[in-house]
């Protein structure tokens, strides 16, 4: 009763106005030498950052259904917290033009007049394959007259106009419509997702496996878990993620699961025959979402490339993957399925290379290189988490204990009693 979705329920104010405190914090990758890079050599990249955001998320147009369900749109707004960041975002680095690189390999196959006429306007616009912006703007856009001309050009093949960055879209933004189960019905069901923007399941992958929702939209899972593994539905992915249950712990005296990602979320089809259905694939550690980045060639990895293979590491210069770092972990109450603690790491990477026929691609050597990667942390602290622990820990526990008190009693009494009517 307190963890069900229903306006009654103890629970139901911190699902539905998350009160935790949430903060995006940014990392974005600077190219070192990108004369070199055009050159063929080696890219040698240098982090920047964190650039943090304080995130504030609400649910709206939450609608109850007959079915057990209730439907919901999360926005979440972004602040810029310059006295938790290192740097701001008005200092400029120097980064891919990723717009331009990415669409000289998206037109790879097209006839070589096209290109030609493409790298023709890429040069009356004084477009290189680098470019230096502020950080800001490549996270919140930047307005390019290169759109309006790759639209011109070739129709259809990005749908951005106006301003282009990394994030565009995802401040003052919603994760789509989401309907979960309320548990009215059924506990063991309740957060669980029914469906998302009215799909049981996406078309962006190559099998039902892969394209299944599966699991919550992330935020709480079914009370009385246990430790095995615990799956959720991510928007910003593409796909469902199943996380695997690493060691028990308290947060705070609080009990917790930890589960973190398995080697396997990023590997490839070859070492891991499931994942095949995301392909096509490359190297294992990266995951190829050109499916559902409108076919930009893009890749989804852990952060330095960690748990992935060992040539994507020594593909750049400047990486260096670390659990501690760059492992991305949930630590959850086992009794409520509430998150105490997470943080969610997740790296953006773009595939590029010299392509004949736009000369601006210079002798680039094919190569995934990371754009930026982002964790998006909170844990429960302060008066929430006495509310917490006061409604949802200690009361329960106190229930049960008297339960077990009372049972202690009725049945001696209840034995003896039936001894003495025989």
């Amino acid at each position: 009763q307190n963890v069900r979705i229903d306006p009654s329920s103890i629970s139901f104010d911190m699902w539905k106005d998350i009160p935790v405190p949430f903060y995006l914090s940014v990392h974005l990758f600077e190219v070192l030498n990108p004369s070199e890079v055009l050159q063929g050599a080696k890219p040698m990249l240098r982090e920047r950052g964190p650039y943090v955001y304080r995130e504030y998320r609400y649910k709206t147009n939450i609608t109850f259904h007959n079915n057990d369900t209730v439907s919901y749109l999360e926005y979440r707004k972004l602040f810029f917290r310059p006295d938790l960041s290192n740097g701001t975002e008005d200092e400029y680095i120097v980064v891919p033009n990723i717009l331009m690189l990415g669409a000289a390999v998206m037109m790879e196959n097209l006839p070589n007049f096209v290109k030609l006429l493409l790298s023709g306007a890429l040069a009356g616009l004084k477009q290189g394959a680098f470019m230096n912006r502020t950080a800001g703007e490549i996270m919140w856009g930047y307005e390019d007259p290169l759109l309006d001309t790759i639209n011109m050009i070739v129709p259809g093949l990005i749908p951005f106009k106006g301003k282009f960055g990394l994030f565009v879209g995802f401040n003052n933004s919603n994760t789509g419509l989401f309907t979960v189960y309320t548990g009215m019905k059924n506990i063991s069901k309740v957060h669980m997702v029914d469906s998302w923007n009215g799909l049981k399941k996406v078309s962006y992958w190559q099998s039902d496996g892969c394209n299944m929702i599966n699991g919550t939209a992330g935020e709480m899972w079914p009370p009385f878990m246990s430790p095995t593994s615990l799956e959720f539905y991510s928007p910003d992915a593409c796909r469902s993620v199943t996380l695997v249950y690493e060691q028990s712990g308290e947060f705070k005296g609080v009990p917790t699961y930890r589960f973190v990602a398995p080697k396997t979320l990023f590997a490839n089809g070859t070492e891991y025959p499931p994942n095949e259905g995301f392909c096509p694939c490359r190297q294992s550690g990266i995951q190829n979402v050109s499916t559902c980045r409108l076919n930009a060639p893009m890749f989804i990895s852990h952060p330095h490339f960690y748990n992935g293979d060992p040539s994507l590491v020594d593909a750049v210069e400047g990486l260096h993957p670390s659990k501690e770092n760059h492992a991305l972990f949930l630590d959850v109450h086992p009794m409520t399925g509430i998150p105490m603690n997470c943080s969610i790491k997740l790296q953006v990477n773009q595939y590029v290379k010299q392509v004949s026929g736009i000369i601006q691609t210079g002798k680039i050597e094919p190569v995934v290189l990371p754009l930026l990667w982002f964790a998006e942390s909170g844990n429960i602290e302060g008066p929430v988490l006495k509310q917490f622990y006061t409604n949802l820990v200690l009361i329960p526990s106190f229930l049960d204990y008297l339960q077990y008190i009372f049972l202690g009693l009725s049945v001696p009494l209840i034995i003896s009693a039936a001894v003495l009517m025989m």
